[in-house]
Parts: structure tokens; sequence; C-alpha cells
């Protein structure tokens, strides 16, 4: 089964990852659970013993291996996906998954195989990235609510795509703080190509506007691509309102987590804006603090806009605005736009 097929099927069983614990946990079909036929161990030493001894002995030492294993991997199965079809894969649709999907099938279980296995799933994904994409980005400076907005424009029906919340990371330097454990680079492009899957790409998309890396992950580029070049609203809030946001979202954080960043930052912010900042942090001043950072990232986001002068660009005076109501006010903008455009294309 193509790859396409396959993730469109398996909605209605269960997808098995046949690859080793390592495999799964660097990058996974989004959604897919781990039925791995070798532990990592083991996987090292069949090929370890393919490379030094051949594949006939390989695939001995794999029968060896799996051999008292069978049983549990049916039980596994059982309690895992019940009496729904199950769709199975390994890295190339080789050996691994083909003798899997034997033995589930010889304990009675419905087997369907991804051909051409995760690598042809990556290619095609990868594919994918390259369809045209009716985006609209929400840009503005850091403390702008820029999330909690995108979060209203989903609640009202609108088609997000929240990459800080795909990457686990706020996208600036401070933006791994409460945040725990970013997925791999490979498996936030999974996630990415799975959010993409459940869209409407004949409507509007908003996303954020983002550098290229988020935190330790990054946008595949033909996305990067077509997310610079599409139309831009800057959400254009007063100091003092994004000091009170960030300190909102950050407060929990400990002093010393603060500290440390600023000191990453510092030859970027210079040193007696970092001493400052650490002053005021030690004294329980995050708004002092806040606004420090707050020169070093409105200058960053200046350069960057300045690089967009292409792109047609409104701004929002969201003075005193909730984020429901910039919502309101960027759906109705963009549908002006649209429309403006559409009356353009006719006459």
């Amino acid at each position: 089964m193509n790859p396409q097929d396959f993730i469109a099927k398996s909605t209605e069983g269960v997808i098995f990852d046949a690859r080793s614990p390592a495999e799964y946990a660097e990058g996974h079909i989004p959604g897919a659970l781990s039925l791995p036929l070798f532990s990592d161990e083991e996987r090292a030493e069949v090929g370890t013993c393919y490379k030094q001894h051949g594949k006939a002995k390989a695939v001995r030492l794999g029968l060896e291996i799996v051999g008292p294993k069978m049983a549990s991997l049916l039980h596994r199965a059982d309690d895992l996906a019940g009496d729904k079809d199950i769709y199975l894969h390994c890295w190339r649709g080789g050996m691994r998954s083909g003798s899997l999907s034997w033995l589930l099938k010889t304990g009675g279980k419905t087997v369907h195989l991804l051909d051409g296995g995760y690598k042809a799933y990556r290619t095609w994904m990868y594919e994918q990235f390259e369809r045209p994409f009716k985006f609209t980005v929400v840009g503005g400076m850091t403390g702008s609510g820029k999330t909690e907005i995108l979060q209203e424009l989903q609640g009202i029906g609108e088609q997000v795509i929240d990459l800080e919340g795909l990457a686990n990371h706020r996208g600036s330097a401070f933006g791994a703080v409460g945040k725990g454990l970013q997925p791999s680079v490979e498996h936030f492009q999974n996630l990415l190509h799975h959010a993409i899957q459940q869209l409407d790409l004949s409507r509007t998309i908003w996303v954020e506007d983002e550098s290229q890396h988020i935190g330790k992950v990054w946008i595949n580029q033909q996305f990067f691509v077509q997310l610079k070049s599409s139309p831009l609203y800057v959400v254009d809030r007063p100091l003092n309102e994004r000091v009170e946001h960030l300190c909102r979202i950050y407060g929990e954080a400990n002093n010393e987590e603060f500290n440390a960043i600023f000191q990453k930052i510092g030859r970027r912010l210079g040193g007696q804006h970092v001493k400052s900042a650490v002053e005021a942090i030690d004294a329980g001043n995050l708004a002092s603090a806040a606004e420090i950072a707050l020169t070093y990232y409105d200058k960053s986001y200046r350069y960057m806009l300045d690089k967009r002068k292409l792109v047609a660009v409104a701004t929002i005076d969201a003075s005193g605005m909730t984020p429901a109501d910039v919502a309101r006010e960027l759906i109705t903008l963009n549908q002006e736009r649209i429309r403006g455009k559409s009356e353009v294309n006719q006459s």
C-alpha cells in the first residue's frame, strides 16, 4: 500500500511501527504505536552479523532472537489493536515488517503493509510540503500574544497551524522555559505534515510569523518559503502590555533559568544590559528584566520585517484589545483583502 492510501485508511485501524525503540523515538508516523521486532541491542547485533557474516547468518540470528518472543508480540498486538485492522511498517518495508506481518496474520490479524516502509512515508511527506498553501501570517513583536490570537482564531472555526505548539517551544532564547523536551527535527517534520493533512488546502491557513528555527527544530524549506511570501498582519501592542504578557507566561520560572539565558544572549544584548537584567531578576523585578530583553527582540523583529518589504503587510493597533478582539479584526481584514483581490482579478 502506498503512503497516501496507508495514512488515509489507517484511521480505521491501528498503525504498528516494527522498528527498534530508538528508531521510533527519533521519529515516527503520528499516531503509530511501537511494536518492535528487535530491541535496540538486538538490532545492532543482527546488523553486525549481517556485515561480518552475510545475510543468511543474520536471518538465522534474527529468527533465534524473535522465536521466544512470538507469543508476547501477538499478545501485545491483541492488547493494542483488538479486532481492528493493523497497518504495519518498518524502515524500508523489508524483513522486519514482513516477518511480523506473517506472525500477526498467522495469529488471525488482518494486516496491511506500507510499501517502502517509513522511508517511503518520509519521501511522500516531503513532496506534500511542496503543495500550494493559502497561508495568512500573524506577526508582531515578542509578547504581542500571537499564540493566544491563533487559539482564538481556531476556536471560531478558522484553520490554524500552531508551529510553536508542534515544536514545544515559544520561539525565542527563552522559549524552552517551562516546556520540557522538544521533539527531534525528524519528528517535528512528521507532526507538521500530520497537521497539514487535517486541513482543507483550498481555505485560509493561519500561522504565526516564525524564523526557520524554533528552538532546536527547523521548519521544512519548501513550507518556510511559502510562509515568508504570504500576506502578513502585524499585531502592534504597546511595550507595557507586552511586558505584562511576558511576566504572566514566564512568571513561574526560576531565577537560575532566566539568568542562564540572559548570559547566553549576552553578546547580542550587551554586557551592561545582561548585568542589569540579572540584578532585576534577583530583586524579583521580572518586568524590568523583560523590558531589557525586549530591546534585543524588538530590534531583531524590525530587521526581519524590513526583509519582507515585498509582502503585503497590514498593521493592527491592538492596544487594549483582547486576543478575541484581534482575532475578529484579523478575519475582517483578511476577508476584505480576499474580496479586493478577487475584484481585481475579475476586472
